[in-house]
């Protein structure tokens, strides 16, 4: 999807967002307008998320959800034209939706004709809808058939000037299961000879500073023992990262959250991950901690080394 996206919301219900109530989420709308983007802006919500599902299917996979042992209590529906015939069925659906009062939110996502056909031709795929001719035939023949449906829609929602990020921060908004939901933060000790974290958002190679590793006193202690995070925090060196570490942690960890991430992995690496990666985690995490994060601590290779004390 494009990076330029504009959003339009009809019908916004605030206070479902507080509700315990299970929620079902039906995302339609034009091809090529980020139907997909949404899904996964949902999933990592927390939704439950089925694409193309034929329309006629969704109540009944709703009541399956419902009297599962683990019941799932947000889902969303991906339906498009893809589903050909299938689709035809879907205003039905809604409306015995509506007459068996069962409470679902019909997001309608859209962008304009220029927007759509751009997108189409710079992925080089054909649309749905006319696979043979042109792009163009195909967005008139898609947003014909969907006059019906987006007349029902909760939220219309139109991309075609937004981007990816304002594009997620209006689902979280609208979406979010848990009001104000946290980032969850993960800081991970790792040594570098056992290869780096493939997750990690940030790494930080501390292999600049002191080692203990050649004391032999604090040799087979971890950089958690209060010997080891001593003479690793006593040095000029560590003292003047620590003065640059600290406000760089506290500067970038809102502008992640701002963007809209569910998680930031932040690594930290030395030779073993043994000594200075483990006391330099601990310090991120300690920071973290105070400032009110959701953060958990791992020390990823601190036991494949010859650990007597941690």
């Amino acid at each position: 999807m494009e990076d330029t996206l504009q959003a339009e919301t009809l019908n916004a219900a605030s206070d479902d967002n507080q509700s315990d109530k299970p929620r079902i989420i039906i995302v339609t709308g034009m091809s090529g307008s980020g139907k997909t983007q949404v899904c996964r802006f949902l999933e990592d919500l927390g939704y439950f998320c089925v694409d193309n599902l034929p329309p006629i299917l969704i109540p009944k996979f709703v009541e399956l959800c419902a009297h599962a042992v683990n019941a799932v209590s947000h889902v969303v529906f991906v339906v498009d034209t893809r589903s050909r015939e299938f689709f035809d069925t879907l205003i039905q659906v809604l409306e015995d939706m509506d007459k068996n009062d069962r409470d679902y939110e019909l997001i309608f996502m859209d962008a304009s004709d220029d927007t759509i056909i751009r997108r189409y031709k710079e992925t080089r795929r054909s649309h749905p809808m006319a696979p043979y001719a042109r792009i163009s035939e195909g967005v008139a023949k898609e947003r014909k058939r969907l006059e019906s449906v987006r007349g029902k829609a909760t939220y219309i929602i139109d991309t075609s000037n937004l981007t990816k990020a304002d594009l997620r921060e209006k689902i979280n908004r609208l979406f979010g299961i848990h009001e104000g939901a946290e980032m969850s933060i993960s800081v991970l000790s790792f040594g570098f000879k056992y290869g780096m974290p493939l997750d990690a958002d940030m790494v930080l190679d501390v292999r600049f500073l002191p080692n203990p590793f050649y004391i032999e006193s604090l040799r087979h202690k971890s950089g958690a023992v209060a010997e080891v995070a001593a003479y690793i925090s006593e040095k000029s060196v560590t003292q003047e990262f620590l003065k640059r570490l600290d406000p760089m942690i506290e500067f970038l960890t809102p502008q992640y959250v701002r963007e809209g991430k569910s998680q930031l992995v932040v690594a930290v690496g030395c030779t073993g991950g043994m000594h200075r990666s483990v006391f330099i985690a601990k310090h991120i995490f300690e920071l973290l901690k105070r400032k009110g994060y959701s953060v958990n601590l791992e020390h990823r290779d601190l036991m494949k080394n010859d650990v007597r004390e941690v």
